[in-house]
This record gives C-alpha cells, structure tokens and sequence, in this order.
C-alpha cells in the first residue's frame, strides 16, 4: 500500500505516515459525500453556521497542541503557532457572520405579474487542495465557506502537514457535523488527478504552485467544474520618499522574513525612492541580523527552519547566482551557524544591485531574502512593480493617501495594500491576476464562486 510520509525540517526525520486512500475508500467517501451535501442543502445557512462555529471553537481548544504540530511538521517557531490559530478564527468567524445575507436570493425588482429572483445554490462536492505554509488558514479559506453554502467538502492537504487535516477532522466531528459532510482524504499526486477526471467532484480549490495549477486544469479538462486556482507570487513593496521609515522598516522586515518567507504574499521585491535607499537597506539588514534562526520547539527562536532543505538550498543558489551577477548581501549569514548548504536552516538576507535579469527579483523564492531597487518616481516603481509575471498583492509604503489611491489602480494585482503587507482581510476579496491565478477567496464575493445562481421565472398572472 502506497504510503505518504511528512518529514519534519526540525531534524530530518519522519513524523508521520499515513497510508494513501484506496480506491474503493475513495468511491465511499464520495458516495457519503454526496448523500450527506442534499440533506446539507436543506438546512437553514444559520443551522450551518451553528455547526461551524462550534467547529471553530474545537480548533482554538486545540492551540497548544496545534503549535507544536506545526513546528515538527512545517517549522513554524512554537512562539508563532497561535497566530495561525487566531488567522483561521478570524477569516472562519467572518464569513459566519455575512453567510446568511450573502446567499440571500437576489431580488431583480418589481415587475407586474411575475415574481423572480435569483437564488444561490451549493455546487455539490467540493474539493479542497491546501498546502503546507499556512496550513490551517488556506484550507479554511474554502471550507467554511464552502460548507455555509451548502456543499460537502472533501479535503486532501499537503504530505508535508497530513497532521493539520486530521485537526479540522477532530474539530468537525465534535463539532457533531453530519456523517460524510467533511472528509479527510490522503492521496497522492496520481490519484488527485485521476479523481478530479472522474466527474465525482463539482469544484475544486487549490492552493500551490502554477505548475500544480496547471495540473489541476489538466485534470480537470472536458468537466466542465469550476477551478479557484491560487498559485504564485513575487509581491512587491514600493517605499515612497514620504513614508514613515521606522514603521516601514519593521513591517517590510516582517513580510519579508516571517515564516522563513514561505508565504504567497509576502514581500520578495522592494522598489525604494531614492532618497531613501540607503536608510531603508540599512535597517532591513538590522533587522534580519536580529533574528533568531534555531529549533522552533524553542520559545526564543523567531525564525525556524524553511520546508526542506532542497527549498532552502533552491534559495541559496537564487543569492549566489545574484551575487555572481554584481548583487550585494548586507546581513552576514556567517553569524547564523545552522545555515549551510544542504540545511533547512536558512538565515535572512537583504540584496542590492539586483536587476531584473535575475532570477531573485522575477522567481518566486518562497524564502527569507529580499531584494531592493532604487528608484526616482513613482512612474519607474509602477513599470518595475507590473514587470512581472505574477500579480497577488503590493503595498504602497507612503503618508500620501491620494498618492497611493492614484497609484493603485495602476497596479496588476489582486490586493493593494497602503502601509501593511502579508494579510488577508476577511471582508475583501482575495484573488490575483496573471499566473497568479484565477478564482476570489473570502468576502461575501467568495460565495459566489461555491454556489450556481438559479432563476426563477414565475408568471403570477395569466390574464
């Protein structure tokens, strides 16, 4: 039996290994599934939310034991496991709280002798892909919504977190969510494939990379379901002359270097004014030599290992080949002892003199270094910031409200932020454009893509 094995970054070893799901398990879940979403669909959004607000709440009783899980499996710091806890609450929550009125049936209006309205029905079964980063966050991102819908979920999360989908399990099942209605399933990359092909599963969300996207398109062809597809990331900061430097240093610092970097938005590119260069480099290398890169079940670590030490190694080889090209480093990774070649253990870097020739400034590195260009006008950091083929969010670091309203619609992104980064507001809409991706998460538009709208058409009048 085929097996699928998550190997901690702490140590290398395996921390746990469950058997891949047959295809006769995969046939019953499916068959539960479906059973299980036509009762669903009957019942009142707010009994939904009952259900998934109880389930919240088994997962926020599970804190302790969640943070220490995630440091074994992906290397989030121990310190840090409760703000994954406290992200998923927050983005759950929300969506409870503006379920019912954004799957209320829209009204068109009067017209005399008819009565209309367009209704939102729940898709069916609903297939969640979720990755390893933020593990709980992104798969919630659909499956709370999706189950407030009405749909059935059907989750298979990343090999490297197997643990983080047995989590929303347990808290479902206490939750005492109907029999079939979420399932965890262990599968791997063929099977995924063959069971988005076999016309059992009515939406997929993925969360990964664009080569995985495409895979999912791949599979999915000649189905005709619908695909939330968030993929890449190269998100960029412009730092204006005017911004305040100390807020901006210690926030960049952050959504550059938090969780090793492996975020889809967070900061990889940083287009600085001028004027300012040398300030803001200055002190995003303070901050980088800062941190504590170590054991992450050690409560003074603040920066753990990355996901695997071919991920760190991917990083390493991106700083060297920029170096080799005229690029300067300004934290001396020399003081980090853990970080050497073929570790996971990766310290923060800062670079100058990139260009976009290199593969730092225009490759996703899903990793603790960013790059810095200085710039003369906001027209140079526009054309710099859309030089890319990924568009997820960028942030506008300035204490000129009408200067980043003018520069953000100029923007090919999915998010603009104006002094913040690396979050997800659960009242907007999180989508992206170019290989980004397709799809919207979150906010009352992310209901519209887990329902069909449904006409009704009725004459009340024959006369």
């Amino acid at each position: 039996m085929k097996k699928i094995q998550c190997v901690s970054p702490v140590d290398g070893r395996v921390y746990a290994e469950r058997d891949v799901a047959t295809q006769d398990q995969i046939a019953t879940a499916f068959a539960k599934a479906s059973a299980a979403q036509h009762l669903w669909a009957e019942k009142s959004v707010a009994e939904r939310g009952q259900y998934c607000t109880l389930a919240v709440d088994a997962m926020i009783a599970m804190t302790d034991r969640i943070a220490e899980e995630l440091a074994w499996q992906m290397g989030r710091p121990i310190s840090q496991g409760a703000g994954e806890v406290k992200g998923l609450e927050e983005r759950a929550r929300h969506m409870i709280a503006i379920a019912e009125a954004s799957l209320e049936p829209y009204d068109p209006g009067f017209k005399e002798g008819f009565k209309r309205k367009i209704s939102r029905e729940p898709l069916g079964v609903v297939m969640t892909i979720a990755p390893w980063n933020f593990p709980f966050m992104t798969a919630l991102n659909s499956v709370i919504p999706a189950l407030l819908a009405g749909n059935a979920v059907v989750l298979k999360h990343a090999s490297n977190t197997l643990l983080v989908a047995e989590r929303i399990q347990d808290a479902f099942d206490q939750a005492g969510l109907p029999e079939g209605l979420f399932q965890n399933i262990v599968l791997d990359h063929g099977t995924t494939s063959e069971l988005i092909a076999s016309g059992n599963v009515d939406m997929v969300c993925f969360t990964g990379s664009v080569g995985g996207g495409k895979a999912m398109e791949q599979a999915a062809a000649g189905q005709f379901i619908p695909l939330g597809l968030e993929l890449g990331g190269k998100d960029p900061a412009y730092v204006r002359a005017d911004c305040n430097m100390a807020y901006t240093i210690e926030n960049l610092a952050d959504g550059a270097f938090f969780n090793s970097g492996q975020s889809c938005c967070s900061i990889e590119r940083i287009y600085v004014h001028e004027s300012v260069h040398d300030e803001l480099v200055a002190g995003l290398a303070a901050a980088g030599q800062a941190y504590t890169l170590g054991n992450p079940l050690d409560t003074a670590t603040n920066l753990g290992p990355m996901i695997k030490p071919a991920a760190a190694d991917f990083v390493r080889q991106q700083v060297a080949d920029a170096v080799a090209a005229g690029a300067k480093t300004h934290v001396d990774t020399s003081l980090f002892t853990l970080d050497k070649p073929g570790s996971a253990y990766m310290a923060p870097q800062v670079l100058t003199n990139v260009t976009h020739d290199m593969s730092v400034m225009t490759e996703e590195s899903f990793g603790p270094v960013v790059g810095v260009i200085k710039v003369s006008s906001d027209e140079e950091a526009i054309a710099l910031m859309n030089d890319s083929e990924f568009g997820l969010t960028a942030g506008i670091w300035t204490e000129d409200l009408a200067a980043a309203e003018r520069i953000a619609p100029q923007l090919e992104t999915g998010t603009v932020f104006m002094n913040r980064c690396d979050y997800l507001d659960p009242a907007l809409a999180w989508t992206g454009v170019k290989n980004t991706g397709r799809g919207c998460s979150l906010s009352k538009m992310g209901f519209d893509a887990l329902t069909r709208p449904k006409s009704f058409h009725f004459k009340t009048s024959t006369n």
